[in-house]
């Protein structure tokens, strides 16, 4: 039983790993598709250019950075748990990755947000001109974009390649050596997760709630 219990739990591992690359190839084929999909629809078809649906486009070209940066690196940590780029490109990459991953995310979080006031404008007052216009728009997708890239430029000073015993790892390091010893890394979490997390949530929250309670009324009155 000794001698074949590592050769089990070897191929335990193997199957494990296998099926985990194969989810994420399958999750990674699928949020391809579903997000070029939509941003293809809506640019064929020209009453769907409308501005909810230009939100729903940003949100979903947001959405495609995650896979394309993320899925291929967690599928390579399966099998090599270190950075295998050296070099400039090496260093430039590493910072990329984790520094448009959360870009990624910031842009999907404040289309959110932009949608459900929109749709809250044409629940709660539908015979007024629309909240967000097709040039507020414009600006409110540019707006995203410009907020999480400058939130989120530190990362591009505190990811690093670092060789650790023959090995190449891509790592955060310590904000004062990035920024001085009066920079607080502490501080700059907290601002992310009222930002980018609890104030969003609980915006949207209060919006939708508004909603659909303004329209189970206006079901009710007729």
């Amino acid at each position: 039983m000794n001698g074949t219990q590592p050769s089990s739990c070897y191929w335990n591992l193997t199957a494990e790993k296998i099926g985990l690359t194969f989810a994420y190839c399958l999750i990674f084929l699928v949020s391809l598709a579903g997000n070029a999909v939509i941003a293809i629809i809506v640019y064929k078809t020209r009453t769907m250019r409308k501005p909810i649906n230009f939100l729903i486009v940003n949100m979903a070209m947001s959405d495609l950075l995650f896979p394309i940066f993320s899925i291929p690196r967690d599928i390579q940590l399966l099998y090599i748990n270190s950075w295998l780029i050296d070099g400039s490109l090496g260093k430039a990459s590493c910072k990329l990755v984790n520094f448009l991953l959360h870009v990624s995310f910031a842009v999907s979080v404040q289309s959110l947000v932009l949608i459900a006031v929109d749709r809250f404008g044409a629940v709660v007052y539908p015979l007024r001109s629309p909240l967000i216009s097709s040039r507020l728009c414009s600006f409110f997708i540019l707006a995203t974009c410009i907020v999480a890239l400058a939130f989120f430029s530190p990362f591009l000073f505190t990811f690093k390649v670092v060789e650790f015993a023959n090995e190449l790892f891509c790592l955060e390091l310590p904000w004062e050596e990035a920024f001085g010893e009066f920079s607080s890394e502490e501080n700059y979490y907290v601002s992310w997760l009222v930002i980018f997390i609890f104030i969003p949530l609980l915006l949207i929250t209060i919006l939708l709630h508004y909603h659909l309670y303004k329209a189970q009324v206006t079901q009710d009155s007729r």
